[in-house]
């Protein structure tokens, strides 16, 4: 349907009047009947009658009027989704309930009038896929998997390190703790079954488990979190590994306890990636608001996987 004609005839409804409507549309009169009458012949009904008091709707321009009015927002809608500056944002995160998305909602409450849609992919491969594509505007990643480089074009740069913390139920032998080191889990099970072959959490967390003799124990299902806080809450063996910054919630029964870990304290760094020819303004305002807010790499004791500290891209 010509969104030409709907706004015609819609304005001749809010004008009441041709030559009004033509005023406002700066077109001529004749131009407005040409519209309308093209409009009423592909309809195959009559819109207006007119009379010494100008142009009046029939019974069928009536029942027409809500649907052009919401014609034209959709229409409005459509080439808003694709007007620079104007497009939504998307962003991918690994999880909803995990600090990144956090750092996203602040973002947005600081910027409210920036339109956000938070994806979330299945891992590092297919998140920088999608930014190279332009599918995405930007991910959150630990950079990518071991032994691989940002393609050519995509660009990366840190924005949070984030300390781990063991989680445990109170019948742990570590549940008292103040604090251990990652040398005490020598031997010990963790338990993450939310950990998937392939992707660069697992990568992640294998190789801390291979640095401190631990055991990364994937063996699932995995249920989800709140599940995982039951199973770990009447444990005595099982613990698993939560972000200093993730936000849990349970119930005041379980007595779960959250242990910081020290010399060195692992961290998982967030990279923000994005590609280096994206247009869309708000990506620099990101960009921007993650700068100011991060503190800057964590410096000696701390560790992390040797592959998530250089980000240099594919070479041309």
């Amino acid at each position: 349907m010509d969104v030409t004609a709907v706004r015609t005839f819609v304005t001749v409804v809010d004008a009441g009047q041709f030559q009004e409507a033509a005023t406002d549309l700066s077109i001529t009169p004749q131009a407005v009947s040409k519209r309308v009458a093209t409009l009423e012949t592909e309809l195959g009904v009559q819109l207006f009658t007119r009379d010494a008091r100008g142009a009046r709707t029939t019974i069928d321009g009536q029942a027409f009027l809500p649907h052009a009015r919401a014609f034209l927002q959709a229409a409005e809608r459509a080439v808003t989704s694709v007007r620079p500056g104007s497009r939504t944002l998307r962003v991918d995160v690994i999880g909803r309930q995990l600090s990144l998305a956090g750092m996203l909602r602040g973002f947005h409450l600081a910027h409210p009038q920036t339109a956000l849609d938070v994806v979330t992919l299945f891992d590092s491969d297919a998140a920088v896929a999608a930014v190279r594509a332009g599918t995405i505007d930007a991910t959150f990643r630990a950079v990518t998997m071991p032994g691989r480089r940002l393609p050519r074009g995509v660009e990366a740069t840190a924005v949070f390190d984030e300390p781990l913390h063991l989680f445990t139920g109170p019948g742990h032998e570590f549940a008292n703790a103040t604090a251990i080191t990652p040398a005490q889990l020598a031997g010990r099970r963790i338990w993450m079954p939310g950990n998937r072959p392939g992707t660069e959490w697992a990568a992640y967390y294998d190789d801390l488990a291979a640095a401190f003799g631990f055991v990364i124990d994937s063996v699932g299902p995995d249920f989800g979190i709140e599940p995982l806080l039951d199973t770990i809450a009447d444990s005595t063996t099982l613990a698993t590994f939560v972000g200093e910054q993730t936000p849990l919630v349970w119930p005041a029964d379980h007595g779960l306890r959250r242990i910081p870990i020290k010399d060195p304290t692992p961290v998982y760094p967030h990279f923000l990636i994005w590609s280096g020819d994206n247009p869309h303004p708000a990506l620099a305002v990101l960009r921007r608001y993650l700068t100011a807010a991060y503190p800057g790499r964590l410096g000696s004791g701390i560790w992390a996987p040797a592959w998530t500290h250089p980000v240099r891209p594919e070479r041309a």
